[in-house]
């Protein structure tokens, strides 16, 4: 099979050089023409760069971060072209012309993320005629770059884990090793599974899939281009989707060779002894204790005074002694003034504590300080959307609706709550309001959940928010350590804690630390969002013996006192 070299061609207003912003490839995926394999960013304007080749991704030759030339190989293909370069002279202009065409539709949704695709099944499930446009792969990047893979190797660290603890459970595990590739693999092929069962739904449903960048040309029309079509879109109404980046830290040396982002450190088969995770949010957190179970040295780095801050004083205080006892390093406090390098190109961390300098050094350094809306290149100025207040989201009322009235955003573009399952509802209750339904955003019982180890969830109001506001409340809680099935998982650490509204005698907010926490908090989450009393729980009868009789514990702990913890 030919091998072809892929090149960084013309870039915007005939640019010398750019920087390579995004792999979304790697060696040994299989491309079809029109796949976007680069995002390359210049100072006059950024591209995708697709390929025109059928075939396997060869070698990659270059990485995130990279500055390259026009006219340098940007990795090696194996496969055939299925079009032909012509004589033109920019990088679209070195295809064959595009080739265009013009459709209409009730609803194009730009973006094909949970909150796009899940709006586009919605919306022609209630009859409307929908198009997607998605410049990368359906399912965005929780799907293919955030909540399925790491849990994925959540999981794997978890079996290895409980292979490493055989012994408590009486069994005799010798030998333990893994094998970081095939873990990838592994995550590789349930990412692949989900998005072709994605790809079926939107075919099932008669949705068509545009894969290109998209544009909103005017209130009535997007505009999608990519290397080999340009298609205009004539429709009633608009869904912006297009979900958010990893914010990038203003630090010097944020750019050097050993510097990763959260993408990159999904692909890792080689693990580093020693990483430094800067951000311990959500995600900085879920790395640390991921990498720290496959063996790695984590030390986090945090501004804040707090990890997951989000999160009650008393969660907090127990996800650090679980970091502590996984070997995780805490810096919390603590500004990052610049990266350096050793001569060898190792990383070092220059960050400022207590109004002292202090140096840590690694191997490789994971950059998880959270992520910003994406907006470039949108159009939506020409579209007249305006932005929120602090001009880092679309503006949108509760409907979900922009500034122009047939123009809807969901998602992290909207800067609310940047989590999968709340995009996806928003993009029920845009879909609802174009379709006829009357339909508004609820926030007051939002889940999230924190795969660390053990897991957190919370919903509602923290107990610090409450008092906050000034509410009289009460507040039960319940240690795992008192429940039968989370002993014989070998799992005693974690409590739940639900709060409740004396006022109002309904319960307001819960947090649980502990095994299965993410998957107990939707019983929670309902209650919240029916403003059930404590006693509507206590009176429901709970499986025994299951990790949800925390719950029932912990509603009777508000009320006057638990059954099996004194």
């Amino acid at each position: 099979m030919m091998k072809n070299e892929m090149r960084l061609e013309n870039l915007p207003h005939n640019g010398n050089e750019a920087k390579i912003v995004k792999v979304h490839k790697q060696q040994g995926d299989t491309v079809e023409p029109d796949d976007v394999v680069f995002d390359v960013e210049s100072g006059k304007g950024s591209v995708s760069v697709a390929t025109d080749i059928k075939g396997t991704i060869e070698e990659i030759m270059v990485s995130a971060g990279d500055t390259v030339k026009v006219n340098s190989v940007l990795a090696v293909i194996s496969g055939e072209k299925k079009v032909q370069k012509s004589s033109g002279t920019g990088y679209f202009d070195g295809l064959l012309k595009p080739q265009k065409q013009t459709l209409d539709a009730d609803i194009t949704i730009i973006g094909g993320g949970p909150g796009g695709y899940v709006a586009a099944i919605h919306a022609a499930k209630l009859g409307a005629k929908v198009i997607v446009v998605e410049k990368e792969k359906l399912g965005g990047t929780c799907l293919n770059w955030g909540c399925i893979p790491t849990k994925a190797l959540v999981r794997c660290a978890q079996v290895l884990n409980t292979l490493k603890n055989a012994g408590e459970f009486g069994c005799d595990a010798k030998n333990i090793s893994f094998d970081m590739k095939k873990i990838i693999d592994r995550k590789n092929g349930i990412v692949t599974k989900l998005v072709t069962g994605i790809k079926y739904l939107m075919e099932k449903h008669q949705i068509k899939v545009i894969n290109g960048v998209g544009n909103i040309v005017d209130p009535q029309t997007v505009y999608a281009k990519s290397a080999t079509h340009e298609t205009t879109i004539k429709t009633k109404n608009i869904i912006v989707a297009t979900g958010s980046v990893s914010a990038k830290l203003p630090v010097p040396g944020i750019d050097n060779k050993n510097v990763i982002s959260s993408n990159e450190a999904l692909e890792l088969t080689n693990l580093p002894k020693k990483m430094i995770i800067i951000g311990g949010g959500v995600i900085g957190m879920e790395f640390a204790f991921l990498y720290a179970q496959f063996g790695v040295n984590v030390s986090v780095v945090e501004y804040f005074d707090q990890c997951v801050t989000a999160c009650d004083d008393d969660v907090i205080a127990e996800n650090a002694k679980n970091a502590a006892a996984k070997g995780i390093q805490l810096y919390n406090g603590a500004k990052v003034e610049e990266i350096l390098e050793t001569t060898d190109g190792k990383p070092i961390i220059l960050f400022e504590k207590n109004g002292e300098k202090n140096y840590i050094s690694a191997d490789l350094v994971l950059v998880a300080v959270g992520r910003t809306p994406y907006t470039q290149g949108l159009g939506i100025e020409e579209a007249g959307i305006e932005l929120n207040d602090n001009k880092k989201g679309i503006k949108v009322n509760p409907k979900m609706q922009t500034t122009t009235p047939n123009i809807y955003a969901i998602g992290d573009v909207t800067n609310t709550i940047m989590l999968a399952h709340v995009a996806s509802h928003q993009g029920i209750v845009a879909v609802n309001n174009i379709m006829g339904i009357e339909s508004e955003m609820d926030y007051a019982a939002v889940p999230s959940a924190i795969f660390t180890e053990p897991e957190i969830a919370i919903v509602g109001l923290s107990e610090k928010e409450a008092i906050k506001r000034g509410l009289d409340i009460q507040i039960g809680k319940f240690p795992y350590g008192a429940n039968g099935k989370a002993l014989t998982f070998g799992e005693s650490s974690g409590f739940i804690k639900l709060i409740k509204d004396s006022g109002s005698n309904k319960l307001i907010g819960a947090s649980i630390i502990g095994l299965h926490a993410t998957d107990l908090i939707a019983e929670l989450t309902l209650a919240i969002k029916n403003n059930l009393s404590p006693e509507a729980i206590i009176e429901t009868i709970h499986a025994h013996p299951t990790t949800a009789e925390v719950i029932h514990e912990g509603a009777l702990a508000v009320e006057g006192g638990a059954i099996h913890f004194a």
